[in-house]
């Protein structure tokens, strides 16, 4: 388990969604629609063939580069040979974390985010982990 990245979720205002377009019967769409109804900024970032200007009502960016606002987690659903230069996005920009999907594994990747100084996990849902701990605070508290 790692406290770091979930702590990162959990404090988090804005969540970058690389991968997020406008297909709703995908897995992006329907974690990042969780979240943005849990109270996150979702912030939409596609380079593929689905490109829209908007998503979930937000503006949509092609890189991690291009989004003008600080980020706190980037969560990424692309496959793992696709992660690297998104997780150098995320270090550059100063994400607060890098976040990989259930399914997706990139241990090279969650380490060189770390040494950078950012949280970072692997192959864990967001809207899962969010949905436990929030479930989890209120049976503490």
């Amino acid at each position: 388990m790692d406290n770091t990245a979930i702590d990162a979720l959990m404090t988090a205002k804005t969540i970058a969604v690389v991968g997020l377009d406008s297909r709703m019967d995908r897995p992006a769409y329907r974690i990042a629609k969780y979240l943005q109804d849990a109270g996150y900024r979702i912030v939409p970032v596609h380079r593929g063939q689905f490109p829209a200007d908007e998503v979930l009502g937000e503006r949509a960016y092609r890189s991690l580069r291009d989004i003008p606002h600080p980020v706190d987690v980037v969560d990424v659903f692309v496959r793992p040979e696709f992660t690297d230069p998104i997780i150098d996005d995320a270090i550059v920009i100063g994400a607060g974390a890098v976040w990989l999907q259930l399914g997706i594994r990139n241990q090279a990747g969650i380490d060189r985010a770390r040494s950078a100084g950012l949280a970072a996990i692997h192959n864990r849902c967001t809207m899962v982990t969010h949905r436990d701990t929030k479930a989890a605070q209120t049976t503490d508290g």
